[in-house]
């Protein structure tokens, strides 16, 4: 592997994927492991992870899925010359029902036998973990996808697990953050104290996960629960970089996972009274299944370490719409670009680029035309960054509807990524519009800066 170049990783003994995406990417010492399903990419899952028809009782399908895919991962970093020892952050994605509304996503959600098959492989200083309730996946009959970010720590470099005194502990034996070198990636922070109404006595409206903190009165026209619940999650959040020896001033990007989009109004008041200025990149992506019932929003940030001498740089150009809301195009820390959610949306919706005219509605393929013009955005982000859009290492695709021009999209996607320059891709679909109406795709990204 070539040093300061972004290079991707091709295990040799995992299936390649059918889509022209790479395995893992590798850029300086940060590794990018795509989202990894359960399948063959011949047959769909993958004969291992199938349970036998004949005996549909003797085996889990979650059981063989998890352990087929932690395996896989593990062969991919090692090929990259890492291991589960050096991951910072894990994605698991997990099919839900489609309860979206109230902050019911959660229900019909079980993840244990998922956790048993993760701690055979990671066994200490556990990554920051998010895992979320979607409604598909790209592999029929798959019903978990995981991917991860692996940092190999440098000379003298140690990874270290934060776990903060002042905060309840969550139940699924993931580190509240993780530290290693310039960096900080936490867990996505629920408005929970891990216990809710289980076991009490007294009641404070409907049961449910929520901190009783976090809450509201039922009983009163006062108060909006998800100001209370984004509140209560910053302070958590706050109190975490505190331990690690940062702050939530030193954030570069969240990720920030919604149920309902009409709750997005009420998150964003909290967020621009926390981040006036300067706020970090985010992506913000509606209909998520929680992992509490009654939690409204999960916040997942990284941040720079306390004693970091990088510096945040925020990305601004006029080759690329304004933000929609209280973010930046993109910020930048040392060889990483952090780019905000992209949509093809400007200040009226749907940018026109993303739309037929109206008096040729058989013209032009939506699919295509969306992509084309966010991944034009994209580039355009990139150069004002110091690199450029082959430079992307790792993609997260939200698609409203597979059924919306998913395969337009992803050939117009890669024709930005040719071979030798691909990037690290999960592909989820959300199951409800995006939080511009008409979008059908959302991209959270982030690209490498190769030093001079």
């Amino acid at each position: 592997m070539k040093v300061n170049e972004k290079t991707e990783i091709w295990p040799g003994d995992i299936p390649n994927p059918k889509m022209p995406y790479a395995p893992a990417v590798k850029a300086g010492n940060w590794v990018f492991v795509a989202g990894q399903l359960a399948s063959d990419f011949k047959t769909g899952v993958a004969p291992e992870a199938r349970v036998n028809p004949g005996l549909p009782f003797n085996e889990h399908p979650l059981t063989l899925q998890s352990r087929y895919i932690m395996e896989n991962i593990g062969k991919t970093l090692e090929a990259a010359g890492s291991s589960y020892a050096d991951a910072m952050r894990i994605f698991q994605w997990f099919t839900a029902p489609p309860d979206w509304q109230q902050g019911t996503s959660w229900s019909g959600v079980n993840i244990t036998r998922y956790l048993e098959e993760r701690n055979k492989y990671i066994f200490d200083k556990r990554p920051a973990s998010t895992g979320m309730g979607i409604r598909e996946l790209l592999v029929k009959d798959t019903i978990i996808e995981v991917n991860l970010i692996a940092i190999i720590p440098e000379e003298g470099q140690t990874k270290e697990a934060i776990s903060c005194p002042d905060i309840p502990k969550p139940l699924a034996g993931y580190s509240e953050a993780v530290r290693t070198g310039d960096w900080v990636f936490f867990s996505g922070e629920l408005s929970t104290d891990w216990q809710g109404d289980y076991g009490r006595t007294e009641r404070y409206g409907e049961d449910s996960s929520v901190a009783l903190d976090a809450r509201t009165n039922p009983n009163f026209w006062y108060d909006i629960p998800i100001r209370r619940q984004t509140e209560y999650q910053l302070k958590k959040l706050q109190l975490i970089a505190e331990s690690a020896g940062t702050s939530l001033e030193k954030m570069v990007k969240a990720a920030v996972y919604i149920p309902d989009p009409q709750d997005f109004i009420g998150f964003e008041e909290v967020w621009k009274y926390w981040f006036p200025n300067d706020p970090p990149a985010r992506c913000v992506v509606p209909y998520m299944g929680l992992g509490g019932s009654g939690c409204r929003v999960e916040i997942a940030p990284k941040c720079l370490s306390g004693d970091s001498k990088l510096v945040k740089e925020t990305i601004e150009t006029s080759d690329a719409p304004e933000p929609l809301t209280h973010e930046p195009q993109a910020i930048r820390a040392g060889d990483f670009l952090f780019l905000s959610g992209q949509m093809a949306a400007d200040e009226k919706g749907v940018a026109k680029e993303g739309l037929r005219e109206p008096g040729f509605p058989y013209y032009g393929n939506p699919g295509r035309m969306q992509m084309e013009y966010l991944m034009r955005n994209v580039a355009a982000i990139c150069e004002e960054a110091g690199t450029s859009v082959e430079n992307v290492c790792n993609r997260i695709c939200f698609h409203d509807d597979f059924n919306n021009y998913f395969q337009e999209s992803i050939d117009a996607y890669f024709e930005f990524l040719p071979e030798g320059k691909r990037a690290a891709s999960t592909t989820l679909a959300i199951g409800g519009p995006l939080l511009v109406p008409g979008c059908h795709f959302l991209l959270d990204m982030i690209a490498y800066v190769p030093p001079k």
